[in-house]
């Protein structure tokens, strides 16, 4: 089966075309056979990049009009000239959509009907950023691929398994009855990709398996998960709690808010600006957000940087720590995304130092390692520690693949 999955954002779609089976499942050999996206959608000066298996890569700057424009891009250079794969549309089987949030709707992935439609809009209030352009998504891929079944894979799905005591806030219990006030996390298909990853790597049954799981991108999050299930995340009600990530200050004192609103004439809006845009490394550094140029500029000796990367490996190690508590021990700490899969030196900050709770980290082994997956842990550390490269992309079409023919996801 060929799936288009889809993941669009406010300004751009990201796709690929992924086939899978039920035997290509089970020796995990799904095959890409395209992949790219379409960035600055709506504007004259559109990005499109595309690469294909056995072709050259292709980057164009054109005109993209809104998500239509950008899907109907796609589907051309899938279809169509020396860009083309696919000998005819029907090819497509089944697409998969990324969707932001789930709420407590959806504690797994769903073929998309008008019953579903109306309720993951009335989840868009949870997420007014993402679930909306995620939406402009199905609907353009549904008038272009008329028939074609549309399934929708949520962020928010995998961290439903957490139990009360993780994912209340110990505020007036109406604030959750009334409008869903509570911790959903995020980076669900992340966190649960690299967890069964590691499983089949080491040869572990997922059933009775403990991990810290630490996705760390731009975004960056940090999960307990127990036998296949989530039992507590660092990202809130909104992806803003939690760890230091790129432009997101993660955890501070909810009062700062009054304080810094009054001291600085901002309002709300203004503020939680401030915090998801202009604060996390980029206002540590007071550089950049891009944690390859804060690691060269420390490396060159820039005092401010280098406690930029104190900070955030701090927050990183309390968070191990305090996850490994939850678990009351763990088989493995599992880093993937951008940061957690080549920055050497946020890798041993925050790693070395944890030996009394069983992780002993390889030097060697950790300078080695870089966008590929491996342990990085002495063979003989209590708590191994693998480096895994994410791949959300799969995880949707596994379930695509599964909310369309009933078979097995293959985990």
């Amino acid at each position: 089966m060929k799936i288009l999955v889809l993941n669009c954002g406010s300004s751009s779609v990201k796709f690929q075309v992924i086939e899978t089976s039920k035997e290509l499942l089970e020796k995990w050999g799904n095959v890409v056979h395209a992949r790219g996206v379409v960035e600055k959608v709506g504007e004259e000066k559109a990005i499109v990049t595309y690469r294909a298996e056995a072709k050259e890569k292709f980057e164009s700057v054109e005109s993209v009009v809104g998500h239509r424009g950008a899907i109907g891009r796609i589907i051309g250079l899938l279809l169509e000239g020396e860009t083309a794969i696919l000998g005819r549309i029907e090819e497509i089987e089944a697409v998969g959509h990324r969707m932001v949030h789930g709420g407590e709707e959806f504690a797994s992935s769903i073929l998309i009907d008008d019953k579903v439609l109306a309720r993951i809009r009335e989840c868009s209030d949870l997420a007014p950023l993402h679930n909306p352009a995620n939406l402009k998504g199905y609907e353009a891929a549904r008038e272009i691929l008329p028939g074609v079944p549309q399934v929708a894979v949520f962020d928010t799905a995998f961290h439903q398994t957490m139990p009360p005591a993780s994912y209340l806030y110990a505020i007036p219990l109406e604030y959750y009855r009334k409008y869903h006030v509570r911790r959903f996390g995020f980076h669900g298909t992340s966190h649960r990709y690299v967890f069964h990853r590691y499983c089949q790597l080491a040869g572990k049954k997922p059933a009775e398996t403990s991990a810290v799981t630490c996705h760390l991108g731009n975004g960056a999050s940090i999960a307990a998960v127990k036998g296949g299930n989530s039992l507590d995340t660092s990202m809130g009600m909104t992806p803003l709690e939690g760890l230091v990530m790129g432009t997101r200050s993660g955890d501070i004192d909810p009062a700062l808010h009054q304080f810094l609103m009054e001291k600085e004439g901002l309002d709300i809006e203004g503020f939680t600006r401030i915090l998801n845009k202009k604060s996390g490394m980029l206002a540590l550094s007071e550089k950049t957000n891009d944690m390859r140029e804060i690691l060269a500029a420390a490396a060159e000796g820039d005092k401010t940087c280098d406690l930029a990367i104190d900070i955030y490996c701090h927050r990183l190690k309390k968070y191990i720590g305090a996850y490994l508590a939850v678990l009351n021990g763990a088989d493995a700490v599992i880093l993937t995304g951008g940061v957690g899969e080549n920055a050497v030196p946020v890798r041993e900050r925050a790693l070395t130092g944890l030996d009394f709770l069983g992780l002993d980290l390889d030097p060697a082994l950790n300078r080695a390692m870089r966008g590929k997956e491996g342990r990085i842990s002495r063979e003989d550390s209590r708590v191994a520690i693998w480096v895994i490269p994410t791949d959300e992309e799969l995880v949707i079409a596994w379930d695509t693949y599964q909310c369309v023919t009933g078979g097995d996801s293959g985990e």
